[in-house]
C-alpha cells in the first residue's frame, strides 16, 4: 500500500494486516478494533535504533503513545528501554521485563509515592522538572536511605514546529527548567547527600518533522554539558527527548531516522556521553490501525455522513488535534468517490474521524480501517458516554492473538460502589 505500512496490503481486494485477512478479523472480533502489527512494530523499531548503532545508546520507548504490556514486551525483547510519566507506566514497563536500568521518568507532576516508587525500583534517571520536585525527590531518597540519580529537564527555548498542545521546550512551557537556572540548580543537587546528576534532558515535543530543531536544541544543551563538566559534573547521560514524526498521509514518504542519526551523533561523541532516546509515534504509530464499521449512512443538504461505531472516546486526535488519519475500506472498492464527514456515536459535534474526505462509497455494515492508529489511540482512549473500550489484537505473520478484551457494560461499574438496595 506505502512504503509508510511495510505490513498492510490488499489481497485479492481484502485489506491484510501481515497475513490476517482484517474483514474476517472485524466480523470474528466485532468492532470498534485496535489491531497492531509485530512485525511493523520491530520495522519500525529497528529503523529508528540501528541508525544510532555507532554510539552508545538506549532507545526508550515511549510508554505513553501505546502502553500494552505485550506491545512492551515486544519491544523488550528488541533491546528497547522506557520512557516513562507515571508509576503506573514504570509498573507496566517491569511487568513487560524490561531492565529497570533502562527506564527513565519524567513528567512535571510526579507525586511523592510515585517518586517513591521510582526510586524502590531502582530505574536509571529520574528527570527532574523544577526546584520544587528536586527538594521531594531527595527528602524521599532521604526517607528511603537511597542515592538517587537524576537529570534535570532543561528546556532549550527551541520552537519544535508542531501543534502547540505537543510543543514542550519553549519557556512558556509547564514543562522543564529554564536554560538560565541549571546550573545553580546543578550545583544544588550535586551538593546532596542524597542526589547524584547523572543526565541532561531536554524535550521540544512530539510529531517532529524539523531535524534542524532537534539539531539546535542538542547544541544548546551540549553547550550546557560541557560547562558542567568544567566545573566538575560530570554527566554521563544526555536525553535527546522529543519524538521525531511519521507521516499521517501515505502519499509522503518517512523521514528516515537516519537524517536525525547524522545530527546528533557528532554532537553527543563530542561530549562522551551515552545517548538516550525517547520515540513512540516513531515505533507504533504506523503499526497499528483502527477498525470502525459504518452503521448508518446519512445525507442532509446535500452533506454526506458515514456514521461509525468508532467515536473520540476511541480516537481523540482528531477531536483533540484537527489530526489527519487516513482511511480505506478494508474491501477494496473501485468507482465512485464521494466528499463525505466520517463522524462517530458520541455525543459531541466535535466526534468527528474525518471532515469532508474523499472516499470510495460506503455502505451500511462496510468495515473501514483507521490508519497511523497505533500511537495515542487506544492509550488515550476512554469511557465517554459510558462506552465500552475497544479490545486490542496483536497479528503476527498469519495468527493473531486478543492482548486486550473488549470491555463489557459491567467493567463501567466494576469499580463504583453500588447504591444500597431499599
Amino acid at each position: 500500500m506505502s512504503e509508510i505500512y511495510p505490513y498492510l496490503k490488499y489481497v485479492e481486494k481484502n485489506l491484510h494486516f501481515e497475513n490476517v485477512n482484517l474483514k474476517d478479523l472485524a466480523l470474528k472480533e466485532g468492532t470498534p478494533l485496535y489491531v497492531y502489527s509485530k512485525n511493523a512494530l520491530l520495522y519500525w523499531f529497528n529503523e529508528f535504533d540501528s541508525a544510532f548503532r555507532e554510539i552508545n545508546h538506549i532507545t526508550c520507548f515511549a510508554v505513553k503513545s501505546c502502553s500494552n504490556v505485550n506491545i512492551l514486551s515486544i519491544l523488550r525483547e528488541a533491546g528497547a528501554g522506557a520512557d516513562t510519566v507515571s508509576a503506573g507506566e514504570i509498573f507496566r514497563s517491569l511487568t513487560a521485563g524490561i531492565d529497570p536500568k533502562k527506564i527513565v521518568f519524567a513528567g512535571v507532576g510526579k507525586r511523592e509515592d510515585e517518586i517513591e516508587y521510582a526510586i524502590e525500583k531502582d530505574i536509571l534517571l529520574i528527570n527532574v522538572e523544577s526546584e520544587s520536585e528536586l527538594k521531594t525527590v531527595e527528602k524521599v531518597a532521604g526517607k528511603l536511605q537511597k542515592n538517587v540519580s537524576i537529570a534535570f529537564r532543561v528546556n532549550p527555548e527551541v520552537d519544535a514546529g508542531t501543534h502547540p498542545y505537543i510543543s514542550t521546550g519553549l519557556k512558556t512551557s509547564k514543562f522543564g527548567i529554564n536554560y538560565e537556572e541549571a546550573i545553580d540548580l546543578y550545583k544544588l543537587a550535586a551538593n546532596s547527600k542524597w542526589l547524584n546528576p547523572k543526565g541532561i534532558h531536554f524535550h521540544i515535543g512530539s510529531q517532529i518533522t524539523d531535524i534542524s530543531a532537534f539539531e539546535e536544541a542538542a547544541k544548546k544543551i551540549a553547550n550546557l554539558v560541557k560547562e558542567l563538566h568544567s566545573i566538575g559534573i560530570e554527566i554521563e547521560y544526555f536525553d535527546a527527548g522529543g519524538g521525531l514524526g511519521i507521516n499521517y498521509n501515505p502519499s509522503i514518504p518517512p523521514i528516515p531516522s537516519k537524517a536525525l542519526a547524522e545530527k546528533l551523533i557528532p554532537i553527543v561523541k563530542e561530549i562522551g556521553c551515552t545517548l538516550i532516546l525517547e520515540p513512540g509515534r516513531r515505533i507504533s504509530g504506523n503499526a497499528g490501525i483502527l477498525l470502525t464499521k459504518v452503521i448508518y449512512v446519512k445525507e442532509r443538504d446535500e452533506k454526506l455522513f458515514y456514521i461509525v461505531d468508532a467515536g473520540m472516546n476511541d480516537l481523540s486526535r482528531p477531536s483533540l488535534y484537527k489530526a489527519y488519519h487516513h482511511i480505506v475500506p478494508v474491501e477494496e472498492k473501485n468507482g465512485i468517490v464521494k466528499k463525505a464527514d466520517v463522524v462517530g456515536p458520541i455525543c459531541e459535534t466535535g466526534d468527528i474521524l474525518a471532515e469532508g474526505r474523499e472516499l470510495p462509497e460506503l455502505k451500511e455494515g462496510d468495515v473501514i480501517a483507521v490508519l497511523s492508529a497505533g500511537a495515542y489511540g487506544f492509550s488515550m482512549s476512554s469511557n465517554y458516554n459510558s462506552r465500552p473500550r475497544a479490545a486490542e489484537i496483536l497479528v503476527d505473520s498469519n495468527t493473531y492473538r486478543i492482548i486486550r478484551q473488549r470491555e463489557t457494560l459491567g467493567d463501567l461499574i466494576a469499580r463504583e460502589t453500588l447504591p444500597p438496595v431499599k
